[in-house]
């Protein structure tokens, strides 16, 4: 996937009081993504992105748009991934 595809997949991260709990307590971040993009794509484009290998992603279609829940192996790569974005 090049880098074009990536940022078309992933459009900007969503930051609110709860998504920001969500760093620390479950190891998430919260992205705005492409309303056509599967789960693996979203998967795939963090890692071209960011760098960081995505554990799982969950997605849900909101008024804001469609959100992917992004889970990493450990709350410590969520905060790092988080810092390097701007979130923290």
């Amino acid at each position: 996937m090049s880098p074009e595809e990536a940022s078309r997949i992933v459009v900007r991260p969503y930051i609110t009081e709860k998504t920001f709990a969500m760093v620390e307590g479950e190891a998430k971040i919260c992205f705005i993504v492409d309303r056509g993009a599967s789960k693996s794509q979203v998967a795939e484009a963090i890692e071209e992105l960011y760098g960081q290998k995505a554990a799982g992603v969950n997605t849900a279609r909101t008024i804001y748009g469609k959100k992917a829940f992004v889970r990493f192996e450990s709350a410590e790569r969520a905060r790092d991934l988080a810092t390097k974005i701007g979130m923290l």
